[in-house]
């Protein structure tokens, strides 16, 4: 699976974790968005911290946190699935 979307660049611990949501069973596609240079998520994390900002009908909208700044990103994911994908970032990004 690759990423689609206009902007395809990132940091290197923010490729990492793009990496690991692809390979999340529950995930159709990763698609990356603007990035928002000298912005942060929050106090204390670290580039490659994902946070998950809604929920909409088809996926997930995130963001990432960069080296450079804030990268959105969105997540799609099969309808079925979004509970337990839920609980896998829960795990990973807490």
């Amino acid at each position: 699976m690759s990423n689609r979307g206009r902007h395809q660049s990132s940091c290197k611990d923010g490729k990492k974790t793009l990496r690991y949501l692809e390979s999340i069973k529950e995930v159709d596609a990763v698609i990356i968005g603007l990035s928002i240079g000298g912005k942060s998520i929050g106090k204390n994390k670290s580039a490659g911290y994902l946070k998950l900002q809604r929920e909409e009908k088809s996926g997930f909208k995130a963001l990432l946190q960069t080296s450079k700044g804030v990268q959105e990103v969105f997540i799609k994911i099969k309808d079925e699935n979004k509970k337990e994908f839920k609980e896998k970032i829960a795990i990973k990004f807490i």
